[in-house]
């Protein structure tokens, strides 16, 4: 049965955590999903999780999904904020898009402690230091 599904695989998708802005209070930090393809991608379903471990106990976050309609080619688009504190664990985003009538799915992992500043490049696209997966 799930011999016979088509292999369509995840290419020029990318999932990036940005630092938007920074103040000696606080940074802000927004995720984004980025569509390196030259046609676009629709009906795109992603949720977001964190697990893992924190200070010895077992430590997980609401689940949260996000539907956004279209994301043009060569184009981005806000997934949501997250957290400094989260930075600790296993940040999933589970991606799901069509393009014609095929369905597409990913999921994306960020490791715990691996959005550092010696991990950060410049996101394409978006412009902005981060940290991406592709």
């Amino acid at each position: 049965m799930k011999k016979d599904l088509p292999e369509n695989n995840v290419k020029d998708i990318a999932i990036a955590v940005a630092l938007e802005s920074e103040s000696v209070e606080s940074k802000v930090w927004y995720v984004y999903l980025i569509n390196l393809k030259n046609e676009p991608i629709e009906n795109v379903l992603i949720t977001s999780r964190g697990y893992g471990e924190k200070d010895g106990e077992q430590v997980k976050t609401s689940t949260l999904r996000h539907m956004i309609p279209v994301v043009d080619s060569k184009a981005y688009k806000l997934i949501e904020p997250i957290d400094e504190q989260t930075f600790g664990l296993n940040n999933e985003y589970w991606l799901s898009y069509y393009i014609g009538k095929d369905i597409f799915d990913k999921k994306f992992i960020f490791l715990p402690e691996s959005i550092v500043e010696m991990n950060f490049i410049k996101i394409p696209v978006l412009n902005k230091p981060g940290v991406m997966i592709k």
